[in-house]
């Protein structure tokens, strides 16, 4: 994984922490009304808000499997054999992050909020953001990433050099 694609996911990883630890308890108490609630499943599918999630089961089953294999490499095709079972078993439960994070657009915006970003998302404008914010956000962390190391190049020059003006060998 480049440098970029790792500033990238951690982004959007601290990006999803911060929503969820935001809309935490204040937002456990609210209770959306069914019709938000649907208008946010519809926002989410539109949108692909979840195709962050789509690898966390196979994930979380690869993981325990590895932790298997390095007790006992010889449980290589049972552990191979069992993951499969277990992605097909628990691919169902990927609906609870789908009705958590409904959840959290239905409370963070109002049933009209939420009609109008739909409404938004349904439009030639919204389906070319949709379709050209990810290579904007690639480009806009290549850029920074780049712009950073040379930011960082020259305040190495300028440290050196004013260490050096104060007497230090380097």
């Amino acid at each position: 994984m480049s440098v970029v694609e790792a500033v990238k996911n951690g982004a959007r990883v601290t990006a999803l922490a911060m929503m969820l630890i935001a809309a935490g308890p204040a937002a456990h108490g609210q209770q959306p009304s069914g019709a938000a609630m649907a208008t946010a499943r519809e926002l989410i599918t539109i949108t692909g808000a979840l195709t962050l999630f789509n690898p966390l089961i196979a994930g979380v089953v690869e993981q325990a499997k590895v932790l298997f294999l390095q007790q006992d490499p010889s449980l290589t095709k049972d552990l191979n054999e069992i993951a499969a079972q277990l992605r097909t078993d628990l691919q169902p439960r990927f609906s609870e992050l789908t009705d958590e994070v409904s959840r959290l657009y239905a409370t963070s915006f109002s049933d009209q909020e939420l009609k109008e970003i739909l409404t938004f998302y349904k439009t030639q404008s919204g389906q070319k953001l949709l379709t050209e914010q990810s290579k904007i956000v690639d480009s806009s962390m290549k850029f920074a990433q780049d712009w950073a190391n040379k930011l960082s190049d020259q305040v190495i020059v300028k440290m050196r050099d004013e260490l050096k003006k104060r007497g230090h060998a380097l």
